[in-house]
């Protein structure tokens, strides 16, 4: 058994036995990890409110090579972004973000899904509040292409063909941009330049001087990357967090 101290950042945690908890943590480290923290669910807990969604801090974890549950001994908090619980936009997004990487990303060492992951919450706290919908949209493709889908841009997901600017198909199911000849039998939409431009932007992270996304335009946008995420990186799974924030109750989509 080796003793890890790492950084980590909680995507789960569920009550296990009458004193325990059983937390999913994504780490620099390790990747995402199980890990049963005993007595956390004590009234006088040495976890205490340290173990809720998405607080980022230091875990140390007693782990063993043949076990998918390890014991996590220590978490200290160094970031809980109060500011994501204030407001269900951002909340959403995170979650969507959280169990993405939860459902995705590998029990082993990838610093750049963890540093992602981090990145993205700090931009969902303190995006300026007409900035949130785009910014939880590029943390989304973000995700998506550190994870290792990212989608084709520049280059016919099908033949490989340079794709020409201008309008242009986006094909879910062949993973990106598709060629005039290949869209001719896609079902995808069809994106003017415009919309085209704005969603590469939102694929490359690129928001900076990209205008504030209208509702019903974000509407559409989270209902692509959702479906994109579904059809190439779920295997099936539900994503009740992506399906939350792919269907917000407040959207105005008039």
């Amino acid at each position: 058994m080796t003793i890890v101290a790492t950084p980590a950042v909680v995507l789960h945690s569920f009550k296990y036995s009458e004193s325990s908890k059983i937390v999913r943590l994504a780490t620099r480290d390790l990747g995402v990890q199980s890990a049963i923290a005993k007595g956390a669910s004590r009234v006088k807990s040495k976890f205490g409110a340290r173990l809720q969604m998405l607080s980022e801090g230091v875990a140390q974890l007693h782990v063993r090579s043949n076990r998918d549950l390890q014991t996590l001994a220590e978490f200290d908090v160094t970031k809980q972004r109060p500011e994501l619980t204030k407001d269900l936009a951002r909340y959403a997004a995170a979650a969507a973000l959280g169990e993405l990487v939860l459902r995705v990303a590998p029990a082993e060492a990838n610093a750049q899904i963890y540093d992602c992951l981090v990145s993205e919450l700090d931009h969902l706290a303190t995006a300026a509040d007409e900035r949130v919908n785009a910014v939880g949209l590029a943390a989304m493709w973000h995700a998506v292409s550190v994870l290792g889908f990212a989608p084709a841009m520049h280059d016919c997901a099908r033949d490989g063909r340079r794709v020409p600017s201008g309008m242009a198909t986006f094909s879910i199911v062949d993973g990106g941009f598709l060629c005039a000849s290949c869209a001719a039998d896609s079902h995808g939409p069809t994106l003017h330049s415009e919309d085209r431009a704005a969603l590469e932007r939102l694929i490359q992270g690129d928001i900076e001087s990209l205008p504030p996304i209208p509702p019903r335009h974000a509407a559409a946008h989270r209902r692509l990357v959702a479906r994109f995420v579904q059809r190439h990186l779920s295997e099936d799974q539900q994503l009740n967090a992506l399906t939350f924030w792919e269907t917000l109750p407040w959207n105005d989509t008039s």
